[in-house]
C-alpha cells in the first residue's frame, strides 16, 4: 500500500524540505524504505550522478574502478565524489561526470559494477536519493532537506513481491534515460510480459520490482515518438493491473491512474505550485490553511500532466 508524492514550486526552493513533509506524513503506508527525486537547476554540461555501494570498506576501490570505466568512454569526474557518513554497510555516493562519449554505451558498461557499485540516477538535474527507512532518518543521513530546486517526487515503501533492499526502492531511474524518474503505487500484473519485450528492445533491468519497468515503458515510448500525454494514455489502455504513478522530466510530473481506480490521489494546486500524494493528511502538511481545496483524482483510467512553471493539465 505505498504512499506516493510529487511536488512543484513556483520558483527554485527547498523542494528537498516539502518532499520530506510530505513523505514523513506517509511513512505509516510503507516504512520499508523511502526515496526521493529531486531536480535541482539543470547543469549545461555534465551529468550528476547518484550511486548505491554495497560494501563501504570498498568505497575508495569501487570509486576507482567506476572512474576507470568513465575514462574509457571519454568521461572523468568533474568535482570530487562524496558520499553518506553512515555506518550501514551499504553507502550512497554523489558524483558529478563529465559527458561521456556515449552515455547509454558508458551506463551500459558502468553496470558491469552492478554487484557491488550501482548507478541510481544520471540527469544534468535529477538525483535520486533512496535508503531503507522512513523518510525522517533517510532525510537526515543523505541531507534531503537541504535540496533545493523546481520539483520532485518522494515514496515511501511498502515491500510486497521484491527484495527489501536500498536500491529495489523508489524512486527509480528510468535507465538509461537521463533525467527521467518514476513513483508508483500499485502492481503490474503484466509484467514479466512487458519485461521481456523489453529486454528484447535492449533495455536493461537490475531489480525484479515493477514500478522499474513502468519508468522504463513510458520513456521508450517517447523514444519512439510520443508525447508524455500520449504515452500516460497508452499505459492506462496497455499496461495491465491497478496502479496509480507519476513519473518526472526536467519540466513535469505527469500521472496516470488505471482503468479501476484503485490507487488514490489528491492535489492542491496554488497557480501552479502543486503538492500531490496519496493521502489528503500529506499535501496539507504542505498547505496548512483549510481553505485550500483539494482536488481529489478518484475516477478511472484519469492522466495529467503537471509542467513547471506553467500548468497545464490534460484529463
Amino acid at each position: 500500500m505505498c504512499g506516493i508524492a510529487g511536488r512543484i514550486l513556483g520558483a527554485p526552493g527547498p523542494v528537498g524540505r516539502d518532499l520530506v513533509a510530505l513523505m514523513a506524513a506517509q511513512e505509516h503506508r510503507g516504512a520499508d524504505s523511502t526515496g526521493f527525486a529531486v531536480y535541482g537547476t539543470p547543469r549545461e554540461s555534465g551529468y550528476r550522478v547518484r550511486a548505491m555501494g554495497f560494501d563501504r570498506a570498498r568505497l575508495e576501490r569501487d570509486l576507482a574502478d567506476f572512474r576507470a570505466i568513465l575514462r574509457d568512454h571519454g568521461a572523468d569526474f568533474a568535482e570530487e565524489p562524496s558520499w553518506d557518513s553512515g555506518t550501514t554497510r551499504h553507502y550512497l555516493a554523489r558524483l558529478v561526470i563529465t559527458d561521456p562519449d556515449d552515455l547509454p554505451a558508458w551506463v551500459q558498461a558502468a553496470d558491469a559494477m552492478t554487484d557491488r557499485f550501482e548507478v541510481q540516477s544520471v540527469g544534468r538535474s535529477l538525483e535520486i536519493i533512496k535508503d531503507v527507512g522512513g523518510a525522517d532518518a533517510v532525510a537526515d543521513k543523505h541531507g534531503v532537506r537541504q535540496m533545493n530546486g523546481t520539483h520532485g517526487l518522494g515514496h515511501a515503501r511498502l515491500a510486497t513481491e521484491s527484495d527489501v533492499r536500498p536500491n529495489a526502492s523508489h524512486p527509480f531511474w528510468a535507465r538509461p534515460f537521463p533525467d527521467v524518474a518514476i513513483v508508483h503505487n500499485g502492481q503490474i500484473t503484466d509484467y514479466y510480459t512487458w519485461r521481456e519485450k523489453l529486454e528484447r528492445k535492449g533495455y536493461r533491468f537490475l531489480t525484479w520490482n515493477d514500478s522499474e519497468l513502468i519508468a522504463v515503458w513510458v520513456s521508450d515510448r517517447m523514444k519512439q515518438g510520443l508525447s508524455m500525454e500520449e504515452a500516460l494514455t497508452l499505459s492506462i489502455r496497455e499496461i495491465d493491473g491497478v496502479f496509480t504513478y507519476m513519473i518526472a522530466t526536467p519540466g513535469a510530473i505527469g500521472f496516470a491512474k488505471d482503468r479501476f481506480a484503485m490507487k488514490p490521489l489528491v492535489l492542491i494546486d496554488q497557480n501552479g505550485a502543486i503538492a500531490a500524494g496519496t493521502e489528503e493528511q500529506a499535501v496539507r502538511r504542505v498547505y496548512r490553511d483549510d481553505a485550500v481545496d483539494v482536488i481529489n483524482h478518484d475516477g478511472p483510467s484519469l492522466h495529467g500532466i503537471w509542467t513547471v512553471g506553467n500548468r497545464r493539465v490534460a484529463a
